[in-house]
């Protein structure tokens, strides 16, 4: 099979570009992002971080010297999607990958879901307007699970589910010691109001109550500082009110912790049957840290079963056959 040429854009999402151009690469492709978001999360690997302004001047060399466009987060080479009908002149093959937040519809996230927070998302309108512009040219979507999948699937042609994907080599398992005597629980919102933090925090102060552990909430650091902090975590609360885990549930299995998130009740049986998430929404939370905090063993053996999980499931490695398979067949 001859080598593609693919461009991954313009918004870069928990890593993914990098991430995903990597593992093409190992396999004798070549694939660079072009990103114009940044924020303090600070991602550099296999990218070109850059402004509008510099994209919109590189635009001609773009389309010179790549095979495949896979846009990211609903955007694409212009902001208004005027380079959509120059990449299917050129016959270009073109995929766009949507994350959540970019194609929530509001009201359609409340129907199976009393506690979701879609504040981040835009109004119905500009995501309904917004499809239909993208999906003029572009005829296959890629979501990474279910719950996104719903919001899309009646947009385009053909959607396909690759979960998020991680570098494995990055991280190196460590399990939580079933010795310590004050567990250390974590909790790293990116946003607040959709992870759901406030009530998070507000079972954290009632378990302070009766139990002795220290609680960390971390914000507005690098990936890679917080990846090191981490690594002497006990447990770790991600997302309680989306109804599915991200990126930080995965990076937290992959370093052999217990995760809690919440997964709606209808999703449950889209994912593997040994997801190892402890499943945690508002109203139970209480509950389930509670038996965490009273089960050492237990938090050690979901952080084994956490990682053999992302090992089969988000590893970069085996989901590049898959996402290579999506684009042969474009």
């Amino acid at each position: 099979m001859r080598p593609i040429r693919i461009f991954h854009g313009t918004t870069e999402i928990a890593g993914q570009m990098g991430i995903l151009s990597s593992a093409l690469i190992n396999k004798g492709h070549y694939s660079l992002g072009y990103n114009t978001f940044h924020s303090y999360l600070g991602y550099k690997d296999n990218l070109v971080n850059i402004n509008h302004e510099t994209l919109k001047e590189s635009h001609q060399e773009i389309l010179d010297s790549f095979d495949l466009f896979h846009f990211h987060y609903g955007t694409t080479l212009c902001p208004d999607f005027s380079d959509l009908p120059e990449l299917k002149r050129r016959n270009k093959k073109m995929i766009m990958h949507h994350w959540g937040n970019d194609v929530r519809f509001h009201d359609q996230a409340r129907k199976n879901n009393p506690y979701v927070n879609t504040d981040d998302s835009p109004p119905n309108e500009a995501i309904h307007e917004k499809l239909l512009k993208i999906t003029a040219y572009i005829k296959e979507a890629i979501v990474q699970d279910y719950e996104v999948y719903e919001y899309v699937k009646d947009y385009y042609e053909k959607v396909h589910v690759l979960p998020i994907a991680i570098d494995l080599q990055h991280f190196q398992p460590n399990y939580p010691s079933v010795t310590k005597e004050k567990p250390l629980i974590l909790h790293a919102p990116t946003n607040p109001d959709f992870k759901g933090t406030y009530l998070i925090e507000k079972v954290i102060d009632n378990l302070k109550q009766d139990y002795s552990f220290e609680y960390k909430r971390i914000e507005k650091m690098s990936h890679e500082e917080v990846i090191n902090i981490y690594k002497d975590v006990d447990i770790i609360i991600d997302q309680v009110l989306c109804g599915s885990y991200g990126l930080l549930s995965v990076e937290s299995m992959a370093l052999g912790k217990p995760v809690l998130a919440f997964i709606r009740p209808d999703l449950v049986s889209y994912f593997p049957a040994d997801l190892p998430i402890v499943n945690s929404n508002p109203d139970n939370l209480y509950k389930r840290v509670k038996t965490l905090l009273d089960n050492p063993i237990q938090r050690k053996e979901l952080g084994k079963k956490g990682r053999q999980y992302v090992e089969m499931f988000h590893s970069h490695d085996v989901l590049v056959n898959q996402l290579i398979e999506i684009y042969l067949n474009l």
